[in-house]
């Protein structure tokens, strides 16, 4: 039979259904709704940066949406985030390869026989795996608190984000906050998640952030719009990712005794001058573990190293890792005292920026010791002293 219609609106239909689908297919993604907003705060770049380790987990299991919320209701000027892969390639946020210690895969029978053994790092390991799992199936485990003495309340109210939300929880915020993933496990990572078009993790990620307009070296406009440490145990991978992006990176480091996971290197080899010399065409920081900086011995202080020092003289910055307020954390030099402790760190060992898992505290640390508040304190100060005067003289 033929068709009445007129084959220009037939064309016009074909347009219009077009255009629909791209509209439908971007939905897709949970894309951010104020990543174009112009009147945002700006980052905070006078004092050491506030670095919320996976969120505010101190207050709510790590890594989740509550947890980032929260850190940046609380004055976070970076949300960190791990970043790993699922069975089908799907990016996660989630701190462990296993999912043993923080969900409650266990109490799903549908996984029961997923349990593997896989060489890690060197040694075996035995658990469930983000990598036997396919996103759709992550997205049915909880979460719960890592740590016994801290609040249980929200255990198994939240599910693992991937990383697009956690980009869009940074982009949302009504002040720029700024995102600082790592780069996890990517030997382990590759060796077992492959993607159909051939690429490897670290490509994958930073398509991620490409995506969602990360670029720009440290400082620039770009950057200052939207902030990103990238950020990784891996130099290797910080090497490889150079050629992908200019957006500023960071070496972290492990005790001195471990070995990298991709070189046969030891991270006391990699904190040497000659490697900061090499490493520093390809990084802005490092972010060592304190007792890298400051060791301990029965529980007090140690002298200090001099790798902030060396740090510094190849200018690099110096993102220590990790900072927490309970007694089972804090040197008894501090007197179970956390801002104590922010302050020797801050004022005397003279880091730049600070993990923590309890992003109100330092918060309220700086904001109470910059020199910005102590300024507009004197001056709020000294007009009130001038009005009382003025006022007694007209009596």
């Amino acid at each position: 039979m033929a068709s009445s219609f007129p084959c220009s609106l037939c064309f016009l239909l074909i347009i219009v259904l077009t255009l629909l689908g791209g509209c439908f297919a971007k939905l897709l993604y949970p894309l951010p709704s104020k990543k174009n907003e112009k009147n945002r705060k700006p980052l905070q770049t006078s004092r050491p940066y506030n670095i919320a380790h996976r969120g505010s987990n101190g207050e709510f299991p790590e890594e989740t949406s509550a947890a980032y919320t929260r850190a940046i209701e609380e004055g976070a000027d970076f949300i960190e985030a791990d970043v790993l892969a699922t069975k089908d390639g799907a990016l996660i946020c989630f701190h462990d390869v296993t999912l043993d210690d923080i969900t409650d895969v266990a109490t799903h029978k549908e996984f029961a026989d997923r349990k593997r053994t896989y060489e890690l790092q060197g040694s075996n390991t035995t658990g469930f795996f983000t990598v036997d799992f396919t996103l759709k199936e992550i997205q049915t485990l909880r979460v719960k608190q890592r740590f016994s003495f801290r609040d249980q309340t929200y255990n198994g109210m939240y599910p693992i984000i991937t990383f697009d939300e956690y980009i869009s929880i940074a982009l949302d915020a009504t002040r720029v906050v700024g995102i600082y993933p790592e780069i996890k496990n990517p030997v382990f990572i590759n060796q077992h998640v492959k993607w159909a078009d051939g690429k490897r993790f670290e490509d994958k990620v930073i398509e991620t952030l490409l995506r969602y307009g990360y670029k720009g070296s440290y400082m620039s406009k770009d950057w200052l719009q939207q902030p990103i440490f990238i950020q990784s145990f891996a130099p290797s991978s910080l090497v490889y990712i150079s050629n992908l992006t200019n957006s500023p990176k960071v070496l972290l480091i492990d005790d001195v005794t471990v070995p990298t996971q991709d070189t046969n290197q030891s991270y006391l080899e990699i904190t040497s001058d000659s490697y900061f010399g090499f490493i520093k065409d390809f990084v802005v920081g490092i972010g060592p573990w304190k007792e890298t900086i400051v060791a301990t011995k029965g529980n007090h202080l140690a002298a200090a190293t001099d790798l902030v020092a060396k740090a510094h003289a190849h200018n690099l910055q110096v993102h220590p890792y990790t900072y927490r307020n309970e007694h089972e954390y804090l040197h008894v030099d501090f007197h179970q005292d956390p801002y104590a402790e922010y302050d020797y760190w801050v004022n005397k060992i003279g880091i730049d920026g600070l993990f923590t898992d309890f992003t109100g505290s330092l918060h309220k640390f700086q904001e109470w010791t910059s020199p910005s508040n102590k300024d507009e304190k004197s001056a709020s100060e000294l007009l009130s002293k001038i009005e009382a005067l003025i006022s007694s003289s007209h009596h």
